[in-house]
C-alpha cells in the first residue's frame, strides 16, 4: 500500500491495477469512505458504484463494495456506465457519495477510484485527506445488522439517458453521426441518447470485454472516427476517452475540432442567447481561442491543467462553461464534471440550431500551431530557479509578440518539463520549442 497522504491525486487514486491499485487499497479505501461518512452523522451511508469495462474494473468494485458494506455503509451498483453518469446517480438516488471505477483515457493495465459527494462535485482536498487518514486507523467494525449490503437501481442509467436527451431542445431527424465509444464506458449510453434525439448513428468501437479499451480508438485516437465519417459520407463524427467524460469532433471532412473549438462553438451560442460573459479554460488553450473570444466581448480566465482548477474557478466566479483543450467540457447548469455525451448532445444542437455544418460552426477559433516538446531526463525541482532558461523564455515571448506565445511548466506526473510555443506558422513554432528545448536540456541536465 503506497504511503499515508499519496494516495489521491489531480483526479482520485491510480495506478497499474493489481500492484499498483490493488484489491487490498479498494477494500481499504471504501472502508475509510464509509467511516468518514459516519463521522458526519450518516448512520447508514449509500454510495453508488459505476465502472468502465476494463477487466480489473470488476475486481476492484467488488473489493471497493466489500470495504463499503464492512463499514456499514449500503451500496447501488450501477454497472457499465460513463464516470458523468455516476455523479449524476449521486444526486439523482440522494445518495451520500458515487465512486467511478476507471482510468479514463489510460492504457488497459491502469485502473482508477473517483470519489463523489452527495453534491455530485468530486471529493475536495479536505474530504480526500480524511479518506486517506482513515485508511490505516484500526476501529470496531459493525456487526449484524448494521453490516452494509447492495441495493440494485434498474432504473439509474435510464435516468440519466433522460437527463442527456433534455438538454437538446431541437429534432436532430437526419444527422448523420459517427460515434466512437472507444469501447469504454459510452457504449452503454451515447449511441442510445443521440438515437433518440433522433440522429441516424453508427456507433463504433463498442466492444465491452475490456481488452481494448482506448486502443488506437476514441478521443486520442480521432484518425479512427475521421475515417469512419470520411467512408461513409456522415455529417459528423463524435470520439469520446474510455469513461465518456471527453469529447473531441471531427467534421465531415474528417478533420479534428478540439476541446477549444467545441468550447469556443458552446461560448458563442450562450453568449448570443443569454448574454455569457466569460469562460474558464486552462493554460493550455489555444491563444486562437482567447482571441476569438474576446473578438465576440466574452472574456477568457485561465487555470492551471486540470479539471478540477477550471471547474474551482467556475464555482468561485459563477461562470457556466469551462473546459481542456482534451475535450473535458463542464456544462456547470447540466453537470457537476465533465460530461462528454452532454457535450456531444449541446454541440449536435447548436449544429441543428445554427443549421451550419460543424467544419463551419468551428471556424469561429482559427487555432494557432501549436507545438509541445517533453523534455524527459532532466530535474524538474530546479525550474523555478533556472534564471537563464526564464530569459530564454521572456525572450522567444518578446519575439513572438502578440501572435505567439510560451508554456513552460513541469509535468505533474512524469520526470520531465514540458514546452509548449504557439506562433504564426507551424516551422516558427517547431522553431522556438526545439531552441527552448535545448535550454531546459543544458539548464536542467542531469550531469
Amino acid at each position: 500500500m503506497r504511503a499515508m497522504g499519496r494516495l489521491f491525486g489531480t483526479d482520485g487514486v491510480r495506478g497499474v491495477a493489481n500492484t499498483e491499485l490493488t484489491p487490498e487499497l479498494a477494500l481499504a479505501l471504501g472502508r475509510a469512505l464509509a467511516r468518514a461518512l459516519r463521522e458526519r452523522g450518516i448512520a447508514r451511508p449509500l454510495i453508488v458504484i459505476g465502472r468502465d469495462p476494463r477487466p480489473s474494473s470488476p475486481m476492484l468494485q467488488a473489493a471497493l463494495t466489500a470495504g463499503f458494506c464492512s463499514g456499514g455503509g449500503d451500496v447501488v451498483p450501477l454497472g457499465i456506465l460513463p464516470t458523468p453518469g455516476v455523479a449524476y446517480a449521486v444526486t439523482h438516488l440522494g445518495a451520500d457519495a458515487g465512486a467511478m471505477l476507471s482510468a479514463s483515457h489510460n492504457p488497459v493495465p491502469d485502473n482508477g477510484i473517483k470519489l463523489f459527494g452527495a453534491d455530485g462535485y468530486k471529493l475536495d482536498d479536505a474530504q480526500e485527506q480524511r479518506v486517506e487518514q482513515l485508511v490505516d486507523v484500526a476501529a470496531e467494525p459493525p456487526v449484524g445488522t448494521e453490516v452494509g449490503t447492495t441495493h440494485p437501481e434498474p432504473q439509474a442509467v435510464e435516468a440519466y439517458l433522460q437527463h442527456l436527451v433534455s438538454a437538446c431542445d431541437i429534432d436532430l431527424s437526419g444527422l448523420r453521426v459517427v460515434v466512437d465509444c472507444a469501447n469504454g464506458a459510452a457504449t452503454t449510453v451515447a449511441p442510445e441518447a443521440l438515437a433518440r434525439l433522433g440522429c441516424e448513428v453508427q456507433a463504433i468501437h463498442t466492444e465491452v470485454d475490456g481488452s481494448r479499451i482506448n486502443v488506437g480508438c476514441g478521443s486520442t485516437h480521432p484518425e479512427a472516427v475521421a475515417s469512419a465519417v470520411v467512408s461513409t459520407g456522415a455529417d459528423l463524427g463524435l470520439a469520446h476517452d474510455g469513461d465518456a467524460d471527453r469529447l473531441i469532433a471531427v467534421d465531415h471532412t474528417g478533420a479534428v475540432v478540439d476541446g477549444d473549438q467545441i468550447l469556443g462553438i458552446l461560448a458563442l451560442r450562450r453568449h448570443r442567447r443569454s448574454g455569457l460573459d466569460a469562460v474558464v479554460t486552462t493554460v493550455m488553450t489555444n491563444l486562437g481561442f482567447t482571441q476569438a473570444m474576446e473578438a465576440h466581448g466574452i472574456g477568457v480566465i485561465r487555470t492551471k491543467v486540470g479539471d478540477r482548477h477550471v471547474l474551482a474557478a467556475m464555482l468561485e466566479g459563477g461562470y457556466p462553461l469551462g473546459g481542456e483543450q482534451s475535450g473535458h467540457i463542464i456544462i456547470g447548469d447540466h453537470a457537476t464534471t465533465g460530461d462528454g455525451v452532454l457535450t456531444a448532445v449541446r454541440l449536435l444542437a447548436a449544429v441543428g440550431h445554427e443549421g451550419k455544418p460543424l467544419r463551419e460552426l468551428a471556424g469561429v477559433v482559427e487555432r494557432l500551431p501549436q507545438v509541445l516538446v517533453n523534455v524527459r531526463d532532466v530535474d524538474r525541482d530546479r525550474l523555478d530557479a533556472a534564471d537563464q532558461l526564464w530569459d530564454a523564455v521572456n525572450a522567444a515571448e518578446d519575439d513572438l509578440g502578440d501572435n505567439g506565445r510560451v508554456l513552460l511548466r513541469a509535468s505533474g506526473t512524469e520526470p520531465l518539463v514540458r514546452v509548449m510555443v504557439e506562433a504564426g506558422t507551424t516551422e516558427r513554432a517547431e522553431a522556438v520549442a526545439a531552441d527552448l528545448a535545448a535550454v531546459v536540456r543544458r539548464e536542467l541536465g542531469r550531469g
